[in-house]
């Protein structure tokens, strides 16, 4: 099953950030919890992880394009 996966919050007073890079290709497997991109926000640089587990199908943000809160940013397939 595929799962498209959004942008959790990752500063408190933050909603929007910019991809600084991508940790994982597509057709990598990931972890629970393993980080898959680092984004920037206006006071640091966070990592994002996933929240469940499977294989990279498809990255939908671009290095140095930017995100807000809920915006999705990857597609893994868990099946």
């Amino acid at each position: 099953m595929r799962s498209v996966l959004k942008l959790p919050r990752v500063a408190e007073t933050s909603t929007e950030v910019v991809v600084a890079q991508w940790l994982v290709q597509v057709g990598d497997q990931v972890e629970v919890n393993q980080p898959v991109m680092q984004v920037e926000t206006d006071k640091a640089t966070v990592d994002v992880p996933t929240p469940i587990a499977g294989v990279v199908v498809e990255l939908i943000a671009s290095v140095d394009g930017e995100l807000e809160l809920g915006d999705p940013f990857m597609v893994v397939d868990a099946s």
